[in-house]
């Protein structure tokens, strides 16, 4: 197990002031089915050439897919295939408005966050059968970075590894105070999570709760950011944020894994 403190000093200077070239930036949108009836919607980022392993993004409370159109680029710039997917339980972020939500309340289907976790099930399907990837990260933001945990202990032979930005025990008055812990506890993947340096207390009961022995808490020395947003090139710690990044996916989540 390793431990990214706040004493983390590394620059990603990939990404220093890096917009995204505009190949890595082209998307499709895409649809596929989830739970109620409802077409679930997401941005697919094809990286050139075939790559085996493709990372799913979910969004934060209130947002879309919306939130990672800075960061996805920059994820295949790595190497990596990505899939940016609105769930039902959201609205919109950076001009995007979540299509998944808007079906889902055409629909009168439940749009809460745990009504959310389908459309988690339904982007790993789609990854795994429509798309054929051979390996599949998931990542997580707020209230999706919570239910991640539960994907992965669910679905130990899918996910590869798993990245949250601002987890936390976000489901108390329905399921208890330690709802996601449950999960965490069957979490043998690599595992990354961060926060804001005041969300840190919420976040590390969850990590700790994970078996694994490859996995990562980066609290940065800065205020920090909540959720994936922590990235976005507008703030002036993103670089830190990305550096911790950079090196969990390089250790233990390559977009070549081994044969």
């Amino acid at each position: 197990m390793r431990r990214v403190s706040r004493s983390l000093v590394v620059v990603a200077a990939l990404f220093a002031g890096q917009g995204g070239a505009s190949a890595e930036n082209a998307f499709k949108e895409v649809d596929f089915p989830s739970a109620g009836g409802i077409q679930a919607h997401a941005d697919l980022y094809a990286h050139e050439g075939k790559v085996p392993t493709l990372i799913i993004l979910f969004h934060q409370a209130g947002w879309s897919r919306g939130e990672y159109r800075e960061i996805a680029p920059k994820l295949v710039t790595l190497g990596y295939q990505v899939l940016a997917v609105d769930q039902r339980s959201g609205d919109g972020v950076n001009g995007v408005p979540n299509k998944t939500h808007r079906r889902a309340a055409k629909k009168k289907a439940g749009t809460s966050y745990l009504d959310a976790y389908a459309d988690l099930q339904a982007a790993l399907k789609y990854a795994t059968e429509r798309l054929k990837a051979r390996r599949v990260i998931v990542w997580g933001s707020s209230y999706s970075a919570s239910l991640v945990f539960r994907l992965a202990a669910e679905r130990p032979d899918k996910v590869a590894a798993l990245l949250a930005f601002s987890p936390g025990e976000y489901f108390q008055k329905k399921h208890g105070k330690e709802y996601i812990r449950g999960f965490a506890k069957n979490v043998k993947c690599p595992v990354f999570v961060t926060s804001a340096k005041a969300e840190r207390e919420k976040a590390k009961p969850i990590f700790d709760a994970v078996p694994a022995e490859k996995k990562i808490l980066f609290t940065p020395a800065s205020l920090g950011q909540h959720g994936s947003r922590a990235l976005w090139q507008k703030w002036k710690d993103n670089d830190v944020y990305w550096a911790a990044v950079n090196a969990f996916l390089r250790e233990y989540a390559s977009p070549d894994p081994p044969n």
